[in-house]
């Protein structure tokens, strides 16, 4: 007689781990609880490298189910100090202003516009924690910025030297950078802000923006950072940089798949239920300084992108994954995305469409946690389901280089099943044995 299996499949969450207490007063706009997010570089997004250019790929976007589109720095970019020819997108000379590099701010309302009329959000990069040296505000008001004792400019990071830090203990910077804030939301109708290194401005300035945002339209804030206050009164999300780490650590055999359900448990004692956390396998930092995903994650890239899209969290597309694309795009240069056909572009429209649908896959409270489903392999496979209401979503990830047979050891939830890829029905059956080959994935939703 087969052995009597585990009772059900434990939440992570409820798995010998209480859910982190912290208060949360952030309400997140009802739009985002569904959606997935883009990071537009512009720059390198078309060789016009333009608003206008990157407003014809909107359809495709949409297509894809993506919805909400992170649109880098758009602002003019400072020349002291200057980068490469044309600069860091960090080195920000004018917070009301819009960069000539990419069209006029006629062009940027229309594509605002365009993007509200397709049914997606926008919102752009901020860089409230330095400006570019030739910014009015360092002639004009040497106090708003961190000196040292010869009263000196300081960049926040010996490698940033095209820039120099704010001074927030200085209440005319907090009252202008909020001017420059309501400034996009009132006059270019833009949806929220990602906030570059959110965690080198103190959190009570990020707490009064949200609050005064908030009295415009609802926002979204995504920072650039984890640190769980973040979330109390700010941000609707936050980095999930650990979880980026594991992925590469396990793609290089340095961990195995069961450190992600120890990430999960991990993270849930810090973050707050209502926290949305970003899951990403590139970024524009990662690509440009670290490499690209198939660099970092060789053989394993495929696996992680569509597990970056199943599991808890919103995952991000950056600019040029869609089309595979393998070089790591200058960042002071322009260096266009070579666009052609890829699988990937399948995969991320696939799941993303999915996420729309499929609610136990939204977003934060509104969709579910993940429920570990144990087999024999711990090491190797990592299998789990999400349920909310009448949806079910299974995933089974061999996250190994070797093939695997494997059978589960805790009870797989009932009904019939089809693959989302091949729309072939399936049942699941805690008596099967089920065979990956490496990387390989199964992706299952429930008929």
């Amino acid at each position: 007689m087969m052995k009597k299996m585990a009772l059900g499949f434990s939440l992570l969450a409820l798995n010998c781990v209480a859910i982190a207490q912290e208060t949360s007063t952030v309400v997140h706009p009802k739009w985002s609880v569904n959606a997935s997010i883009y990071e537009a570089n512009i720059r390198q997004h078309s060789p016009e490298g333009s608003f206008k250019k990157f407003e014809s790929y909107l359809p495709e976007l949409k297509k894809m189910g993506v919805g909400i589109i992170w649109i880098m720095p758009i602002n003019p970019i400072g020349e002291k100090n200057r980068k490469g020819t044309l600069g860091s997108y960090y080195a920000v000379r004018d917070y009301k202003g819009v960069n000539p590099e990419f069209g006029t701010s006629a062009d940027f309302k229309h594509l605002v516009d365009k993007i509200h009329s397709l049914g997606m959000k926008v919102i752009i990069d901020w860089v409230a924690n330095h400006t570019a040296w030739d910014h009015p505000w360092a002639s004009a008001h040497p106090d708003f910025y961190v000196r040292n004792e010869k009263g000196e400019y300081l960049p926040p990071d010996p490698d940033w030297h095209d820039v120099i830090k704010l001074d927030y203990s200085n209440k005319n910077v907090r009252l202008n950078m909020l001017d420059a804030m309501r400034f996009w939301v009132t006059e270019y109708n833009i949806d929220g802000f990602r906030c570059d290194v959110a965690e080198m401005v103190p959190t009570d300035f990020w707490n009064e923006a949200r609050t005064e945002l908030d009295k415009i339209k609802p926002v979204f804030m995504l920072a650039e950072g984890e640190k769980p206050d973040l979330h109390q009164h700010a941000f609707d999300m936050t980095y999930a940089w650990k979880l980026k780490n594991i992925f590469g650590d396990i793609a290089q055999g340095k961990k195995t798949a069961s450190a992600i359900n120890e990430y999960l448990l991990e993270d849930k004692k810090q973050y707050h239920a209502n926290a949305y956390r970003m899951v990403h396998t590139s970024n524009h930092d990662l690509n440009s300084w670290e490499g690209t995903e198939f660099e970092r994650l060789g053989n394993a890239a495929e696996a992680f992108l569509a597990l970056s899209t199943v599991m808890e969290g919103m995952p991000l597309l950056y600019s040029g994954q869609e089309a595979g694309n393998t070089k790591r795009l200058d960042f002071f240069e322009r260096d266009p995305i070579k666009w052609k056909p890829h699988p990937f572009k399948k995969i991320y429209s696939t799941l993303f469409n999915l996420k729309k649908s499929n609610q136990a896959l939204w977003n934060g409270q509104a969709g579910a946690m993940q429920a570990e489903i144990t087999t024999n392999k711990p090491n190797e496979i990592l299998a789990f389901s999400r349920s909310k209401d009448k949806d079910t979503v299974v995933g089974i990830f061999n996250l190994s280089p070797m093939p695997q047979s494997f059978t589960f050891t805790s009870a797989l939830p009932a009904g019939r099943f089809k693959n989302v890829f091949s729309s072939k029905n399936t049942a699941l059956k805690n008596s099967a044995t089920v065979n990956l080959k490496p990387w390989e994935y199964r992706i299952l939703i429930k008929q």
